[in-house]
């Protein structure tokens, strides 16, 4: 999403996209209406509070003692109601507001884990990131206190009027005269307000992006010695995203200036005429000073509202923001309704005419018409060039990606025809990039399978030579492993990863490279492993280095997305062609090299 594209939308954009929350609003109708209650108590004790001030003032020319203390004793009645109301309002609705935002991170999130990695190559993570911290931390402070103070206001703005009318007809009416110049700055303003609010979010999580970005790659960054280049774009977008609140600070104080002092200078001259009714005997003293207290409260009020207003400005463009993830449409989606898998899945695998093109690369094949079956229990490599289709094969099968021609099925049963669940939980990947979570060794393990006791835990470990390393940290199995796994070497993170496949036990097993990070004789170990995991498993298994598909029932040969050849390899050493030039490059070069 760039600049240009938020700016397009926020002027398209209302306060009206505020109604996105009711959805998450709906389930607590009770705790709303206790809240709204609380509202509307301690608006109605402020505004019940000037006329026992009214009391009090006028009781003075009475003389009387007793008259005068029960209206001080009423008017400290009022404001101990008026105490418990508004602490009560406060409770209820920060309670409100902490949990509608805590209900639509987790809608967020669960929305976005379920994305398929074509999403993820059109908005950067950091970005969403930023949506579900910074963009609800805004919804929070509008439910949580805006919206509130904004409708006891509102309250007291209606209220004070009407009281302001039933105390001075004549005054009300020269105050009245005073709200088209108030009602216009703020209608004016409040437009640029919203296009700045919605600027600035933006800036703000491009900012976020481009910090996630550089931090995931630490240690990339420090390599190349690109922490100047890194701080400099952090520091250009993170300037943009001060500008634009600067902007829009500067918007909101000039509203707030013209606002205060139109209100309040129209109040002083509409005083000073009642300054002189009250000369003529034309209204007491006390009903002067509730006139003014009222005025006071109409025209706080109206500076408050201006106030508000800018931040449910800036919660609205946070909601659509919110609400374009949760509606956010997905390539890869489940069938309305899914097909079940045969029981037991026995993993028999097809490939039919099968054509796919990256969303990012829509130009350039990464398959063209690729046909392959598996059997059930066979145990397959995929070998070619960089770049020729290999593990795309396994992002297909995975359903990460839809094709746009031809059609994979599992047991004969179409793929996009079933949840992508179901079939997903029989099938065990180990990627080239193995992911490491910042959590204990033990729950890395037990990932793919969270029921797992700690012996199958230990048995997978051993199985997937990893056992060794994992005793000798300093907690054992225990021990954490820090973000990203930066306290493991690449070979202990990959063995990590197969052990996580090995407990997962599943009739697909998928293999992207999945010994590249180890020594000889840690892919000798694991490789054992493999070959014994792989017994009545259907196995895919995506290499460079050749010698460790040797023992597989099946080769097949991919270049520029296709298929080439297939066979085993000493049929393939033969036949001659690309896998013989590949061979013959690895083989032979490696035994000059020794």
């Amino acid at each position: 999403m760039t600049r240009q594209d938020g700016e397009e939308r926020a002027k398209a954009k209302t306060i009206g996209a505020l109604r996105g929350l009711m959805p998450f609003i709906a389930p607590y109708r009770i705790m709303v209406f206790l809240a709204g209650c609380a509202l509307v108590l301690t608006a109605s004790v402020s505004l019940v509070l000037p006329l026992a001030v009214r009391r009090v003032v006028d009781g003075f020319e009475t003389g009387s003692t007793a008259l005068l203390d029960s209206y001080f004793a009423a008017a400290l009645g009022i404001a101990g109601l008026l105490a418990l109301g508004t602490g009560l309002r406060y409770y209820l609705v920060t309670r409100l507001g902490e949990r509608v935002v805590a209900d639509i991170r987790k809608a967020v999130f669960d929305r976005m884990i379920g994305m398929s990695p074509s999403f993820y190559e059109r908005i950067m993570t950091g970005e969403v990131l930023s949506r579900i911290t910074t963009d609800t931390t805004l919804i929070l402070s509008v439910i949580g206190s805006s919206v509130s103070v904004a409708l006891r206001n509102v309250l007291i703005f209606i209220g004070g009027l009407a009281l302001m009318l039933l105390t001075s007809a004549k005054l009300t009416g020269l105050v009245l005269l005073l709200v088209p110049l108030v009602i216009v700055p703020i209608i004016v303003l409040g437009r640029r307000l919203r296009k700045l609010g919605r600027e600035n979010q933006d800036w703000i999580a491009n900012s976020s992006g481009s910090a996630s970005e550089a931090l995931s790659s630490v240690q990339t960054v420090q390599a190349f010695t690109h922490e100047g280049p890194s701080k400099r774009s952090f520091a250009e977008v993170t300037e943009q995203a001060y500008l634009s609140a600067r902007k829009r600070i500067g918007t909101r104080a000039l509203m707030t200036v013209i606002v205060i002092f139109l209100v309040f200078a129209g109040v002083v001259g509409v005083l000073w005429i009642g300054a002189r009714d009250v000369r003529a005997d034309a209204m007491s003293v006390g009903e002067l000073v509730q006139f003014v207290i009222y005025s006071v409260m109409v025209a706080g009020a109206v500076g408050a509202l201006s106030e508000i207003w800018g931040e449910l400005q800036r919660a609205a463009g946070a909601t659509e923001r919110l609400v374009e993830l949760l509606n956010a449409s997905d390539s890869v989606t489940d069938p309305a309704q899914p097909r079940t898998l045969p029981q037991p899945v026995t993993g028999a695998i097809a490939f039919e005419d099968v054509t796919f093109h990256y969303p990012t690369r829509p130009d350039q094949s990464a398959l063209e018409g690729v046909s392959l079956n598996v059997a059930p229990g066979e145990t397959v490599a995929l070998v070619g060039p960089s770049g020729a289709g290999k593990s795309t094969i396994i992002q297909l099968l995975l359903r990460f990606y839809d094709p746009q021609g031809g059609t994979i099925t599992l047991d004969g049963v179409p793929l996009n025809e079933v949840a992508r669940n179901d079939f997903r939980r029989h099938m065990a990947l180990v990627p080239q990039d193995p992911v490491i979570f910042a959590t204990s060794a033990r729950e890395n393990i037990r990932f793919g399978r969270p029921d797992a006791s700690d012996a199958e835990v230990e048995a997978a470990a051993r199985a997937a030579a990893a056992h060794d390393f994992l005793a000798k940290l300093p907690e054992g199995y225990d021990s954490q492993v820090g973000e990203r796994g930066v306290m493991l070497s690449g070979g202990q993170k990959q063995r990590i990863a197969i052990a996580r496949a090995i407990l997962r036990d599943a009739p697909v097993l998928l293999l992207d490279e999945a010994t590249s990070a180890l020594d000889a004789e840690s892919e000798r170990l694991v490789q054992r492993a493999v070959d014994e995991l792989s017994e009545g498993r259907t196995t895919l298994i995506v290499a460079h280095r050749l010698a460790t598909v040797k023992k597989a029932d099946r080769i097949v040969v991919f270049d520029e997305g296709r298929i080439v050849a297939q066979g085993s390899h000493d049929a393939l050493v033969a036949e001659g062609g690309l896998y013989a030039r590949l061979a013959r490059l690895q083989f032979t070069e490696g035994l000059a090299a020794e």
